[in-house]
């Protein structure tokens, strides 16, 4: 019985970390990839992108800002280029303590630090200068590319172009297909 529950103990600690990262897949027309999300420093932010996913926002959405050498924005507009309806914005929470560092994934905002709604974007290389730094708000990391780091590089590949008076357009779309917890 004591084993049990130096057993039951031991694997607590497992279990409430397992709970507080979720895996989100992501299905494109360049491949899959997976994000690891940081549910206990960007709970609020974790909590609102899980619920675009959950409700097949992203499905239909594209990458529709790539910026070789920068980061790859998507979430936010269809093919055409036209925006989705979105939920209201969130808090920043851009002072829990992750930098956006290679491969991490943030939301995309405007200059309005608690802006975001659903767009986000993974840096292709350290990009500090988007970190909280004092008063200043940055842009809040909430998770990381779990697997499928050659599927954001292939990503930041593609030709661009300017489409809708916007710049840095991939000139064949990179649609995501379908995005889904992974249990």
């Amino acid at each position: 019985m004591r084993l049990f529950f130096l057993a039951l103990f031991l694997l607590l600690p497992i279990v409430g970390q397992a709970s507080e990262q979720r895996l989100v897949e992501f299905e494109t027309s360049k491949g899959t990839f997976v994000l690891a999300l940081d549910a206990h420093k960007a709970p609020h932010t974790v909590t609102n992108f899980l619920s675009y996913v959950q409700n097949g926002f992203y499905q239909g959405t594209i990458f529709h800002r790539v910026i070789e050498g920068f980061m790859i924005q998507g979430g936010g507009l269809t093919k055409d280029m036209q925006p989705k309806t979105t939920n209201a914005p969130i808090k920043n929470e851009g002072k829990n303590g992750l930098k956006n560092k290679k491969y991490t994934v943030a939301m995309a905002r405007t200059n309005n630090p608690h802006s975001a709604t659903s767009q986000f974007f993974i840096n292709t290389k350290d990009n500090n200068f988007l970190d909280t730094k004092g008063s200043t708000w940055g842009y809040a990391v909430f998770g990381k590319v779990y697997r499928g780091a050659d599927v954001v590089d292939a990503i930041e590949e593609v030709v661009t172009t300017t489409r809708a008076g916007q710049h840095d357009v991939p000139a064949k779309p990179v649609v995501i297909l379908n995005a889904r917890i992974v249990e």
